[in-house]
């Protein structure tokens, strides 16, 4: 078992909660962030379940609010020592065409997705020594922008853009940065996005390929092990990133065929997250939890 900790964002799921899984049998200490105290209870247990050896705790964080972001990861750095592998995986997706979605799902979904991961970035690289590594989860959508995605697709841009500017800022620190660029994964977030998607987007989608999320973390920290910046995690992707313009135009040829075919469809899904489909009194209960257990790590 490695010395020193791993942290996690948007650790109580999907990719988050799977890269939890892998680095609890690496290392002597991990912190999992998410926003709901009870699912990070249930997570914590299930990365103490297969690393029973391993100091796991929780920490309740909304990744979105920048000022909670630095008292909560002062406190889990205080608890836990600083992270020698960070994983910044929360994420959330607002579905729908440009101008059908307000530009409070717009700011919402750029608030956690991108701003989430600067705002961790900025309070953890302070504590960071050489030899650290940082993974973020980007997408497949970071590649090249589809129908559909119009809220969603470029936050992955733009972080992509963060982790390039990033790879070259801490370089000279010896500090790793890596980009995983998964497909379609097998996450509750996917589950509650399928269930929404128009007719275009499911065409779209048919012929794509998808992964576990066990394989997309363990791509992701083969690579911050490896030194490696990308983690194009499958041959579908690995295809898109490199013959990306080519493709944009077959994309875009094929968008308008479907397009014409099916028509637009203006009203599209609520936001989808690890917490889709809650109703507001679930949201409610959410929000009175983070207040009442303020910075405190949740020790499930």
């Amino acid at each position: 078992m490695r010395d020193g900790s791993a942290f996690v964002t948007g650790g109580s799921s999907g990719i988050g909660l799977a890269a939890a899984k892998q680095l609890a049998r690496d290392h002597a200490r991990v912190a999992i962030f998410a926003r709901d105290g009870a699912r990070l209870e249930r997570a914590v247990a299930e990365i103490r379940a297969v690393a029973p050896g391993c100091d796991v705790r929780g920490f309740a964080l909304d990744v979105a609010d920048e000022a909670a972001v630095r008292v909560v990861v002062a406190r889990a750095v205080a608890a836990m020592g600083a992270p020698r592998r960070v994983v910044l995986s929360a994420g959330i997706l607002r579905y729908g065409e440009t101008c059908a979605l307000d530009s409070a799902a717009h700011r919402q979904v750029m608030d956690v997705n991108y701003f989430g991961c600067l705002w961790m970035v900025r309070a953890l690289v302070p504590h960071l020594v050489r030899g650290a590594a940082i993974g973020l989860v980007g997408s497949a959508s970071g590649i090249v922008g589809i129908y559909g995605y119009a809220a969603y697709a470029p936050t992955k841009f733009a972080l992509r853009g963060l982790a390039e500017i990033l790879r070259v800022e801490l370089e000279g620190r010896g500090i790793g940065v890596t980009l995983s660029m998964p497909p379609d994964t097998e996450t509750p977030m996917l589950e509650a996005e399928e269930r929404m998607r128009s007719p275009v987007s499911r065409k779209m989608a048919a012929g794509a390929s998808r992964m576990a999320a066990e394989d997309v973390a363990r791509r992701l920290l083969r690579a911050m092990d490896r030194g490696r910046f990308l983690s194009l995690p499958n041959v579908q992707v690995w295809g898109l990133w490199w013959l990306a313009p080519s493709l944009q135009r077959v994309l875009m040829w094929q968008e308008r065929w479907l397009l014409r075919r099916y028509g637009s469809a203006q009203v599209f899904a609520d936001d989808v997250d690890e917490h889709g489909d809650d109703g507001p009194e679930q949201e409610g209960h959410r929000r009175d939890q983070r207040q009442g257990q303020g910075d405190a790590g949740v020790d499930g």
